[in-house]
């Protein structure tokens, strides 16, 4: 028997392929299918099951295609009513792959199909625990994010379903389990998720506060939902891809992978209407873009913010890339149900350079420069588009919170007029608001390099972690 968890760290995603005597399933598989399908060929498998958790909204699965290519059975839990063929399990059944058994748990709460998996061995002896978005390492699944889809869950009730799900289902099985979870730390499906990806439910019933045996249904309920912060906007459109269906990963492929020339890629963006992606790493794009286009670098958490700043889910993109990652960035765009690239600048950014077409650059500083500036101008203007979490734990005294999670409610309180030094962490975030901030007239926002981590290695600047609500904008 193989169990191997396939982690993406971009969406803290898990998914699990797990093999015996020739027989194969997939758990919650992404978009891209052919590491799975490349898995079964070499291990002389046939992907039997495609096993979904739930509906998921931080991404669109890969169930589809898979079935498709492989023939294997698409399986949910109770009460899933997808748009295509697929075998809805009762509360307690059982599948057989190879000598084991995988055993469906009805766990109702984070969505009210939500299940989990459990592997018996050949003995039959429960080993392993496939539990999705019911429960993590460390914390369980937000129970808010299914209202967004069906008005008539409050996230009330469904936190009350989780309970009675982990109390009723979870925590009666043996300590010696091996819990493997759909996410880990990073992922917006949860808020306190540890960056383990796996553990020992014994541990976890020790360890993770929802677990808690002296913990009321009341308590539990206020506990789970007290923190939680909006969900981004493309998830409820994530789940009805789920739901519904989806193009070929495939036909997104092909749509995307057409080579636009620097005049031909001026004429679509004029022409279509499409949002110019910039890719490249912070550094590049400061020193030089596509005028009006937006920095989301592919190499941080790409597919969520794309998914948060971008809120329509069908907009065209077109795409600058670093030279031979352009399928790459079209694969992560359609991870999160981007699916309508309509092609990039062939040669990159250099190619555009040379045909001596108009560009556009980011003033970015040092953290060293700022303290300077801070020092002749104690009114200058600092902004910090980290969390409002991140912020609350510390920050330069007298700088102004913007979180770029909500973006749009910093752009009337900013004057154009005056001059912002924006950081964030280490220099990934502000990069992305100062240019989304650009591409709307905001021409006065200057990229601080290095973020908060460089500002407080420099010893010039005053950190406080209280936070005064006059500061925060």
């Amino acid at each position: 028997m193989k169990i191997e968890q396939i982690y993406t760290g971009c969406l803290a995603q898990g998914a699990y392929y797990i093999e015996c005597n020739g027989e194969a399933a997939v758990v919650d598989p992404l978009r891209e299918v052919s590491p799975y399908l490349e898995k079964a060929k070499k291990d002389g498998a046939r992907i039997k099951y495609v096993f979904e958790t739930h509906f998921h909204a931080d991404f669109v699965s890969g169930h589809l295609d898979l079935a498709k290519a492989s023939g294997a059975t698409i399986v949910y839990g109770p009460t899933a009513k997808p748009a295509f063929e697929a075998h809805i399990a009762k509360d307690g059944e059982e599948f057989k792959l190879g000598n084991i058994t995988i055993q469906v748990i009805h766990t109702p709460g984070h969505t009210m199909e939500s299940s989990c998996f459990l592997l018996k061995d050949e003995t039959g002896k429960p080993t392993s625990l496939f539990s999705g978005d019911t429960l993590f390492i460390g914390d369980v699944g937000r129970p808010d994010l299914a209202q967004k889809v069906i008005a008539e869950l409050t996230q009330e009730k469904l936190a009350a379903h989780l309970f009675e799900s982990l109390r009723n289902k979870i925590m009666p099985l043996a300590d010696d389990i091996i819990v493997y979870p759909a996410h880990g730390a990073g992922s917006a499906c949860g808020k306190n998720m540890s960056k383990e990806t796996t553990d020992t439910l014994g541990n976890q019933k020790k360890t993770n506060y929802a677990l808690n045996p002296n913990l009321t249904k009341e308590g539990f309920i206020k506990e789970v939902l007290t923190g939680l912060v909006a969900p981004p906007a493309y998830f409820p459109l994530n789940v009805l891809m789920n739901i519904k269906g989806y193009d070929s990963i495939d036909e997104v492929l092909k749509r995307g992978q057409h080579k636009l020339g620097p005049a031909a890629f001026e004429a679509a963006a004029n022409e279509t209407g499409a949002l110019v992606l910039d890719t490249r790493t912070p550094e590049s794009f400061a020193q030089g873009f596509v005028p009006n286009s937006i920095n989301i670098g592919i190499d941080g958490s790409f597919a969520p913010w794309v998914g948060t700043l971008i809120p329509d889910i069908k907009q065209q993109i077109l795409l600058v890339t670093e030279p031979g990652r352009e399928e790459e960035v079209i694969t992560r765009l359609a991870r999160v149900g981007y699916d309508y690239c309509i092609g990039y600048l062939d040669g990159g950014f250099e190619a555009w350079k040379k045909a001596g077409l108009e560009t556009d650059s980011i003033r970015s500083i040092t953290a060293d420069e700022l303290a300077d500036i801070r020092a002749k101008n104690k009114d200058a203007h600092i902004l910090d588009v980290r969390k409002k979490s991140e912020f609350d734990s510390e920050h330069v005294v007298d700088a102004e919170n913007a979180p770029l999670d909500f973006i749009n409610d910093a752009l009337a309180r900013i004057n154009r007029k005056e001059t912002y030094y924006v950081h964030c962490a280490g220099g990934y975030r502000s990069m992305i608001f100062v240019s989304t901030l650009r591409a709307r007239g905001f021409d006065n926002l200057v990229d601080v390099k290095g973020g908060f981590k460089a500002i407080k290695e420099t010893g010039k600047f005053k950190i406080t972690d209280y936070v005064c609500p006059s500061t925060m904008l």
